[in-house]
């Protein structure tokens, strides 16, 4: 979530100079919410991978049978998915919410 409210932030001039060219409240949350979602199934998936990096090396090491199923790994990509919306949520309605004359002039 902080990483998004800096987004935001970093933003602001870009948020009003869309929101000066007709750009909707929707469109400016819904391109906050899909960049949060997207970091967090990104990093989801690098997860995945290092997790199934780490199970075939405990496996060749202690030589036991150990294996990751596509339920385990669409769970995973579903929870960091889900994290994304949740954490995506507050900086998407603020960066929306901004008045684009105060936006404009923030830099």
């Amino acid at each position: 979530m902080n990483i998004m409210l800096v987004s935001v932030t970093e933003r602001t001039h870009e948020i009003g100079v869309r929101k000066s060219l007709g750009a909707r409240q929707s469109d400016i949350r819904m391109q906050f919410l899909i960049e949060a979602v997207l970091l967090a199934a990104l990093g989801g998936a690098i997860g995945v991978l290092a997790g199934a990096a780490f199970t075939e090396l405990l496996a060749r090491i202690f030589e036991i049978s150990l294996r990751i199923t596509p339920s385990y790994v669409a769970l995973a990509l579903i929870v960091s998915s889900t994290v994304g919306i949740v954490s995506g949520a507050y900086p998407a309605v603020r960066a929306a919410r901004l008045d684009p004359i105060a936006a404009l002039r923030s830099e």
